[in-house]
Order: C-alpha cells, then structure tokens, then sequence
C-alpha cells in the first residue's frame, strides 16, 4: 500500500502553522504556561535551526487565542532600525503604534528633551498600557543582532528595571506586559552585569536537539520511511536530532524518494543534499583562522581551550555538550565535513 505523503515545501525557516510535522517539545507547554501565568520576561533560548522561530509563532497563536494583545519585531527585518539606540526604540514603538492602530503616533509625542529610554517607557506606559485593555505580549526576535552594539547593555537593563518594577508595584501598568526575547547567544556575552540582565530572571526556555524518541514520533508523521529500529538508529546517528537535518532528511526520503543509503553516503558531500548547508559553515569560518585551529583541534581529540570560543561554537549550532571541556561535534556529517576542508 502507498503511503500519502502530505505536501510540504523544502524545509527552511519558521514551520507554517497547520504543519503536521512540527513536534510540540516542552518547551512549547511551558511557553503557553507562562503565557497564562502573564509572565514579566520569558526568555527563548536555542542555538541556529533549532525551531525557536517556530516555537514563537505558535505560542503567540495560543495567545492570541486567548484574547492577548501580541505584537512581533523581528530585528532581522528591521536592522536599519539599529543604528542607534533612539532609532531602536522609536522603530519598536512604530511597530507597536501600527499592530495596535494606535490613535498617537511615537512621532507625535516623542520628546527630545528626554533621554530614548524615557521616551519608549512614557510611550508604553501613556499610549500603549494606558489606552488599551488586556494583557499585551511583545515578543523580540533575532536579539542576538544586539551584542555588538555599544547601546545593547542600555537596552537590556531597560528591560530588567521593568521586571523589577512589576515586582515593586503588583498593580502597576507594567503587570500587562509579557516581553519574549528570543535569542542563541550565550546571556553572558549580551550583558555582562547580571544585576542589570534580563537574562537571569522570568522563565527561561531552552531548546534542544531531538531526541530519538521525538526523531521516531517524525518519521512516524512522515508515514514511517524508516521501516526498522536499526534504521532509525541510523538516521538519528547522521544528524543526532539537529532539527533543520532531521526535517530535511525526512524531506528527501519522502518527497525526492532517495533511500537511507543514499543519504547517508552523500550526506556531507559539497554536492550533497546538505551541501549549501554545510558550504555556509565554511563561509562563516573562513575569515576566523582562531576558530578554525580551534575546530581542527576538536577534530584530533583536544577540547576547545577556553569557555567564550566554546560559547560562540555551540551558539551557531556547530558544537553541543555542557562545557568546553565535553564539547563535541553537533552531528556526524559536520564532524566528517569539516574534517574534509580544515584538515
């Protein structure tokens, strides 16, 4: 019997929501359980393709369905918002003016005299809080596009002091306010004064690989290709769960109709299935020698020598484990690629 493979294009981005490959993780039930609870900060966490796009969008459907106010930036779009700090803000109180069909334009009553930080309190405190009803969800994404800015410290403490007044005054406009801040940084390497992050307080969610359970739960979604446990243990040892691989992978045995040995004999190829993927990790290297000695390294058995390359390794998604000293490759066909073109 022919299995009906439901129509999907090529893997890639943010999960359209009526996908039925999406896997719900617990982290999706935890981001709604904070979304209920209208938590002051909730912070999404994950290294590059891990879904965190994904996860956004449907727990702002969730809140959305349930009479929430939601409004997105997505600083990827709006980077020539970043300039500076006041350009910043007046483009996040733009975007706020125009989801909500305010009645005062930013523009209108921004105040040059006041500093930008005043300027986007008093706007959502006046125009925003204090001219709508219900709970208001402003959820940040791509916030790593901050940590080189010299005003990213200003911009985090800002946040932080909200979350702080909430819990100073219960009844204060800022108890209708729930920011997502999504981000793959290491916290640390966003703000180094932990009493001014954001970073260490609300609920914290952090997005990891697969496991081979939720691989299995995939494949079954995709009208089981892979027929027998040994199979199974095969897929999940090219990829180990990264989730844009697995989904390809998925993809290509269902919807290309390539077999399990073809995969996993053109897997790390330049001209593979994965190899664009794999060709925009050597792009990202190819101007840091310092990264690729340290890669090199891994690929001969030492650890990575400090915790900061560590963190930027594993915050683009290239390596996993809990420290430096445990590091390891994310999945085999990175390990085998790379040794191909550093060694």
């Amino acid at each position: 019997v022919q299995c009906t493979i439901v129509p999907e294009q090529e893997p890639g981005g943010a999960d359209p929501l009526d996908s039925p490959y999406y896997i719900d993780r617990p982290t999706d039930l935890r981001f709604r359980d904070a979304l209920d609870h209208q938590d002051s900060i909730v912070l999404i966490k994950g290294a590059r393709q891990m879904g965190k796009t994904s996860l956004l969008a449907r727990g702002l459907k969730y809140g959305r369905d349930k009479g929430k106010k939601v409004i997105v930036c997505d600083l990827q779009k709006n980077q020539g918002n970043l300039a500076n700090i006041e350009a910043l803000y007046k483009g996040l109180c733009e975007v706020i003016a125009n989801r909500l069909d305010l009645a005062v334009s930013p523009r209108k009553v921004w105040d040059s005299d006041l500093s930008p930080g005043d300027n986007l309190e008093s706007y959502l405190r006046r125009e925003v809080l204090g001219k709508t009803d219900g709970h208001l969800v402003l959820a940040l994404d791509e916030v790593d596009l901050l940590t080189d800015r010299p005003y990213a410290s200003e911009v985090f403490g800002q946040f932080r002091s909200w979350h702080n007044e909430r819990a100073m005054d219960p009844d204060g406009p800022w108890k209708r306010l729930t920011l997502a801040i999504v981000y793959a940084t290491e916290a640390h390497l966003l703000i180094t004064d932990q009493n001014q992050s954001p970073f260490n307080v609300g609920t914290q969610l952090e997005l990891h690989d697969f496991t081979i359970l939720q691989v299995d739960e995939l494949n079954q979604r995709y009208q089981s290709p892979l027929r027998k446990e040994s199979e199974l243990n095969r897929f999940f040892a090219l990829f180990n769960g990264q989730p844009y691989l697995t989904r390809r992978g998925f993809y290509d045995l269902t919807h290309e109709e390539k077999s399990l040995d073809e995969l996993e004999a053109h897997a790390d190829a330049d001209d593979g299935p994965y190899g664009d993927h794999l060709k925009r990790i050597l792009f990202k290297l190819a101007g840091n020698e310092a990264l690729r000695n340290v890669l090199r390294g891994l690929l001969q058995g030492r650890p990575i020598p400090d915790a900061m390359t560590f963190y930027r390794l594993r915050s683009a998604g290239l390596v996993a484990g809990p420290s430096a000293e445990k590091a390891q490759f994310r999945c085999a066909i990175y390990r085998k690629f790379l040794a191909r073109h550093l060694v």
